[in-house]
């Protein structure tokens, strides 16, 4: 899609004679999005929409008007944190038409939009390597994590990161409720902040919704609307973080922070975590206290996976442990009973993890990522 020019808009509608205040109106409405930024494609309605992402109007109405769920959604396990607890990740998957219109929109339009420095997450060009890099040789690290993040993040903040793309308002209400899902009506949806009050649409009757989407896990739009919206709560974080003199990153759920300076200690950290914990409540984030976790002068340190006491991100000893334990099991039982005993469901399970555990090395230390393919090659996997 091209850039979008006015001028040449105008006078093809001129030319097609459009209702001149029609025409007036969508001139507004387009000049309001390129001033935002140029390269932003204007979306004057729904039907647009399904236009230029090629998809079928009447089934995104549907998914608006939240008459239907068109997510295929499954669990996963979680890593158990004890024997005892079970936990597990609902995946949402979206249909082959609001697939390609969330692939759209995460393309043309998210791409353009301003995300913190401190999120380290989901953007062009970033890795965990770079986002473990900011906290080598660290004297401090605190990391403490959002309890289900997407999930708490509302269609009213994803509205407000299309508004100030500069898309007008009806458009914003229905660009949010594609990115978005209802789930089930859990206790934990019953609260006030997921009950609309409705708004200027409610004259739109197919709009009405007395209950509020949230982000889903699955959906492509999801992590760079999840990096968006919080762009506020990134900056209040950041600065917190200045007052400690910290280095701050955020990768997803996971917030980091950490010093080199001898001055920081002990009894700063309550302090911050306090701080924190207070700007997630104020943007209705909630922190999953089991994961907070501070390492103190002396102690190992790992962010996201790598180990950061020297001065480059390093992979763990258990990493290194781990793949080799699974190689040797691979030569020793083979596939299909290596999956079993790790309990997989299907051997193209546990050849996937193992092959994006290699691709996790590999931007770390890619000769022990050269060694592991090599390994992996050399398997006889079933059909």
């Amino acid at each position: 899609m091209t850039s979008w020019r006015p001028r040449q808009y105008e006078s093809e509608g001129v030319r097609r004679e459009i209702d001149r205040s029609v025409l007036a109106h969508a001139l507004a409405s387009g000049r309001a999005i390129i001033a935002a930024d140029p390269e932003l494609p204007p979306i004057f309605s729904l039907r647009h929409l399904a236009h230029v992402a090629d998809v079928n109007y009447g089934l995104l109405r549907s998914v608006v008007s939240r008459g239907l769920d068109p997510y295929k959604v499954f669990a996963i396990r979680k890593r158990p944190r004890s024997p005892e607890k079970k936990s597990f990740r609902i995946i949402c998957v979206p249909s082959p038409d609001l697939m390609k219109t969330q692939r759209f929109i995460n393309a043309r339009i998210l791409a353009r939009g301003r995300i913190h420095p401190a999120s380290v997450a989901y953007s062009k060009g970033s890795s965990i390597r770079e986002a473990a890099a900011a906290h080598c040789s660290c004297r401090w690290l605190i990391k403490l994590d959002i309890r289900n993040f997407f999930e708490s993040i509302s269609e009213i903040s994803v509205y407000r990161v299309f508004r100030s793309l500069g898309y007008q308002p009806l458009v914003c209400l229905e660009m949010a409720r594609l990115c978005t899902r209802l789930g089930s009506l859990t206790h934990f949806r019953r609260r006030s902040r997921w009950t609309s009050r409705f708004g200027r649409y409610s004259g739109i009757e197919a709009y009405r919704n007395k209950r509020i989407g949230h982000l889903p896990q699955g959906a492509p739009t999801s992590p760079m609307l999840a990096n968006l919206a919080l762009y506020n709560f990134d900056t209040e974080v950041a600065e917190i973080s200045n007052r400690y003199d910290l280095v701050y990153t955020r990768y997803a759920d996971d917030l980091v922070f950490s010093s080199v300076s001898e001055s920081f200690g002990r009894s700063k950290v309550g302090t911050l975590i306090s701080d924190v914990y207070a700007a997630l409540r104020r943007v209705g984030l909630s922190p999953n206290i089991s994961k907070m976790h501070v390492s103190p002068p002396g102690t190992r340190k790992i962010v996201l996976g790598l180990l950061v006491d020297g001065e480059i991100p390093r992979l763990p000893r258990e990493f290194r442990a781990k793949m080799r334990q699974h190689f040797y099991y691979l030569r020793k039982y083979g596939a299909a009973e290596h999956a079993r005993r790790r309990t997989f469901a299907a051997v193209a399970g546990l050849r996937n993890h193992i092959e994006g555990l290699v691709a996790y090395a590999q931007d770390v230390d890619p000769d022990f990522a050269n060694w592991c393919k090599a390994q992996l090659a050399s398997v006889s996997w079933p059909l």
